[in-house]
């Protein structure tokens, strides 16, 4: 029962931000890749981390219908979805806060996040 109750205290936290945000010098780039993916290996010795990763923007989105009709591009009304993204499992949105400011830190660049909401069935 006890282990129960702390999977479901735990939330999924998506930190990301647009491509447009990475405002990196040319000479820092490789810092930038350096201690980007030392925060990602330290979520996941944490054991916090799910996911993460970039949008390939070199491949156009396509918008599919409920009858499997396929349109080249996105919502056109929607602003364009890219840059990177990283989701994380923890206990508190203070926790997710600290997490976001190493990214960002390491990113070079602040960071958006937001939470899933919790759905028992996914």
């Amino acid at each position: 029962m006890c282990l129960h109750a702390k999977v479901s205290a735990m939330a999924k936290y998506l930190i990301s931000f647009p491509s447009a945000a990475m405002v990196v010098p040319d000479d820092e780039w490789e810092a930038v890749g350096r201690d980007s993916h030392a925060v990602i290996e330290e979520a996941k010795a944490a054991g916090v981390y799910v996911f993460g990763g970039g949008i390939d923007e070199d491949t156009p989105p396509v918008l599919v219908s409920a009858d499997g009709t396929v349109a080249v591009g996105g919502y056109p009304w929607a602003p364009p979805l890219d840059g990177g993204f990283t989701v994380l499992e923890l206990p508190s949105r203070e926790e997710a806060i600290a997490w976001a400011a190493r990214i960002a830190n390491a990113c070079r660049c602040n960071q958006e996040l937001r939470v899933f909401q919790f759905d028992p069935q996914s």
